[in-house]
């Protein structure tokens, strides 16, 4: 999975976001807005802060700004409420984080979302105040319920990582390990388990994906290339290569893909664009915006 950035577009005159999505699923990203999401009914996995968080009805997670982090639902008809917000809205957030973004207590979380879509959509005289307001509130009780520690500065880690991620998905065609290593200056062994903690696949798989994602729009722009003009451009060692990673990540031929295919893990637009990271299948159902 590559990880991208995600970028909100708010309600105009506020700086919080609130809706449902059902069968939630999305590919890992990261955004500089903090996300605050809770089960509504069903379950739901995140992997979040290189960790596996399982929440059933009722938990709740939050997600600072700038962590990656992915999350799909267990089972069927999961619905999620989900709140975005810029974290200037919370200032501790400049001092303080959650020791653990799965909350371990219980909070008002469906009174706030419900005032938060009312008060976003009836937008009334200051409802952007009115918003912040209610996300304050909110954040104040869970961080007075839950372990909480001082930030301690950047993790200059992780920026590189990201910025490692940008590199490759630029120069997928040459990329190999030995160059992500290199860029991250790490041993190989301590890399890989750093790239699998990260993002939850190894560095072959994800660069795979990329090249996949690559060859797949190749096919379908027709620039009349050949199979072994796509397969070199997209920097597969040989034809035989190509066409066995292709058909296990797509489930098809590349001679035989379907008009239109959209491959299950797109990568497409860097992340300094906006980026939608909601996969086919999972649906918003309810939102502060119509």
């Amino acid at each position: 999975m590559l990880a991208k950035r995600e970028i909100w577009n708010y309600p105009e005159g506020a700086k919080v976001w609130a809706g449902k999505y059902r069968n939630s699923h999305n590919l890992l990203h990261w955004h500089f807005d903090c996300e605050f999401i809770s089960v509504e009914r069903g379950k739901l996995e995140v992997f979040c802060e290189k960790k596996l968080h399982t929440l059933s009805e009722g938990e709740a997670l939050f997600t600072d700004s700038g962590q990656m982090h992915y999350q799909r639902a267990l089972e069927p008809d999961t619905v999620l409420r989900v709140i975005v917000f810029e974290s200037s809205v919370f200032p501790a957030l400049e001092t303080f984080r959650l020791l653990s973004p799965k909350l371990a207590g219980v909070y008002p979380v469906a009174e706030a979302y419900a005032r938060l879509l009312r008060a976003l959509k009836e937008k009334k005289p200051f409802f952007g105040e009115e918003a912040r307001c209610i996300v304050s509130e909110l954040m104040i009780n869970v961080f007075r319920g839950e372990a909480v520690v001082r930030r301690t500065g950047g993790d200059r880690t992780e920026d590189a990582f990201k910025r490692l991620l940008e590199d490759v998905e630029e120069h997928y065609e040459e990329y190999t390990f030995s160059d992500a290593v290199a860029f991250m200056g790490m041993s190989e062994a301590y890399f890989s388990r750093y790239f699998k903690a990260m993002t939850g696949t190894t560095f072959s798989q994800y660069l795979n994906y990329v090249r996949t994602d690559a060859a797949v729009r190749f096919l379908q722009e027709g620039r009349g290339m050949t199979m072994t003009e796509i397969s070199e451009a997209c920097g597969f060692s040989t034809i035989r290569n190509f066409n066995r990673i292709f058909r296990e990540l797509t489930g098809h031929s590349p001679s035989r893909l379907p008009e239109g295919f959209v491959l299950s893990e797109p990568f497409s637009g860097r992340s300094e664009q906006a980026f939608r990271p909601t996969l086919l299948g999972c649906e918003l159902i309810e939102s502060c915006e119509g």
